[in-house]
């Protein structure tokens, strides 16, 4: 999926509705075989990290993007279904390709003047320009997981990636 339907004025409940069917995602999904499909997509292996420090704040989840790989971190949560939501809206916003939407350079320069600018564009760019990129990420998150609940073989594939 492009972002040419960012600017289309597509909802974002359309943009994740069309982001699943592009996946032709198999019949029987866990939470293992969707983040190969993602890597597929994505072209570089997911790690997928719990974070304690993420227990304090308003973010659950977090997404850094490298050229070789993709970082999932995620709060600390007793419930699994928690933490599966949690990675799941973290791989929408893959799917949806939210690391490529234009972060303006002078904007990366300002704050972030010791890192790389890709990289630091890359994590800004879902994170602070739109509340439609973050609902079009939760929307994709929610049909993943329904996929997953769905799934006859599998209704608890979380717990392969969780424990």
């Amino acid at each position: 999926m492009n972002n040419n339907s960012i600017r289309s004025g597509q909802s974002p409940a359309k943009r994740a509705v069309s982001a699943f069917d592009s996946l032709a995602l198999p019949s029987h999904l866990s939470l293992e075989r969707l983040v190969k499909v993602v890597e597929d997509v994505r072209h570089r292996p997911i790690e997928i990290e719990a974070a304690g420090f993420l227990n304090d704040g308003s973010v659950c989840g977090l997404w850094l993007s490298s050229d070789e790989v993709e970082v999932i971190l995620h709060a600390v949560s007793p419930s699994g279904l928690h933490r599966q939501q949690f990675v799941l809206h973290e791989l929408g916003h893959m799917v949806l390709r939210h690391d490529e939407v234009v972060v303006p350079v002078d904007y990366v320069g300002v704050l972030f003047p010791n890192l790389p600018a890709g990289f630091v564009r890359r994590v800004l760019a879902r994170t602070s320009f739109s509340d439609e990129l973050e609902a079009a990420a939760e929307c994709l998150a929610d049909l993943f997981a329904a996929a997953i609940r769905n799934s006859a073989r599998e209704p608890r594939s979380f717990e392969k990636v969780f424990g």
